[in-house]
């Protein structure tokens, strides 16, 4: 969906103010204050450059009240049970850094990868008063419902790590995350040099139905083919992004394909599924390149092992930037569509002595 001429007001004063917010960003997210939920300045989210262009929102172009976050009534939706590494790095950094500001009135709630559950959540706490709202989102679609009661109320609603397709500074008020696209680009990169331009791949695809998916794999197909053709992906299916599914599916590829030669994985859960399932089969480490996305301890450690050749990072740790944009929201000042972060990567070359980093 597009946004309406009526509410975005790309001037260069309104950019401006957006560009100084990122710079601020950047520049706190990268000192030495140690952010809550372990997002130390080693882990801790930096903004990437604003596009020039890119549209903004204030609290007069969205019809928002201005609150008070301390005393505000502020949710949380988590899309996914919190076993995997990403869910419980992001819900605590919700946590800690609305502890570390003062909010007393947070409320939390779990959907565990319910789509009609997680829906249910936030339409609750919008019947509850909440004033805000940060919502990962399990799914890209379906959340009109939820759009027209917070458009109702005037409640914004913050998006993380995943992209609802809808209206920024309509349906929602702006989107905090990585370039999933880009993402899948560097995966490739990295894959193409672990097999010497060479080879058949295999794709764990994540859960689908969100643009995490689409995009993790659109730019990782984009990138094989352009700097690697005689890469061929011969395999494809979806592990759910759970560890349990990536080490089945890799057991049924390893069934039919004994041969293959690299596994890229969408997040790291399915990517240790995978060393579970190569070390069942018989393989020895580096027999199959793995590269994969998240930046967990786990996957980092097999990097270290020898099991994974590569790991590009998606950061869960949310909360001081998901703040501090509803901050300056409040605050009158614009902010961003699209709140674009940068991440990091692991190979050989860091794993070991960068570990700590990882989540």
């Amino acid at each position: 969906m597009s946004a309406t001429p009526r509410r975005w007001r790309p001037a260069a004063a309104t950019l401006g103010a957006a560009l100084l917010f990122l710079s601020a960003c950047a520049k706190s997210e990268d000192g030495d204050t140690t952010a809550n939920g372990g997002a130390s300045a080693a882990g801790a989210q930096v903004v990437a450059s604003a596009a020039p262009g890119g549209a903004t929102c204030t609290l007069d172009q969205y019809g928002g009240t201005k609150i008070d976050l301390k005393t505000a009534k502020v949710g949380f939706s988590q899309s996914e049970k919190e076993a995997n590494p990403f869910r419980i790095a992001e819900t605590q950094s919700i946590k800690d850094e609305a502890a570390e500001l003062g909010i007393t009135n947070l409320t939390t709630t779990n959907a565990n990868s319910q789509f009609n559950k997680q829906i249910s959540d936030v339409e609750q706490m919008l019947d509850s008063g909440v004033q805000l709202l940060i919502v990962a989102p399990l799914n890209s679609d379906g959340w009109d419902s939820v759009f027209a009661k917070a458009t109702a109320k005037k409640v914004p609603i913050v998006t993380i790590d995943r992209k609802i397709n809808a209206a920024a500074c309509k349906d929602y008020l702006t989107f905090i995350g990585s370039d999933f696209a880009e993402q899948g680009k560097r995966a490739a990169d990295e894959m193409a040099r672990a097999l010497g331009n060479k080879g058949t791949v295999a794709i764990l695809l994540g859960a689908p139905g969100n643009n995490v998916t689409t995009l993790r794999t659109s730019g990782f197909k984009d990138e094989i083919a352009k700097v690697a053709p005689d890469i061929k992906i011969v395999f494809e299916q979806t592990g759910q992004f759970s560890r349990e599914e990536g080490q089945k599916v890799t057991e049924q590829l390893l069934q039919s394909k004994s041969d293959i030669n690299g596994i890229y994985a969408e997040n790291d859960e399915m990517a240790l599924g995978a060393v579970v399932a190569l070390k069942g089969a018989g393989k020895k480490a580096g027999d199959v390149k793995v590269v994969s996305i998240d930046g967990t301890k786990g996957a980092v450690q097999g990097i270290v092992d020898g099991w994974i050749n590569a790991v590009i990072e998606s950061n869960p740790r949310f909360g001081p930037l998901a703040f501090r944009t509803a901050t300056t929201f409040f605050a009158g000042q614009p902010v961003p569509a699209d709140v674009v972060i940068q991440d990091r990567q692991y190979d050989a070359s860091n794993a070991k002595t960068d570990l700590s980093s990882a989540y």
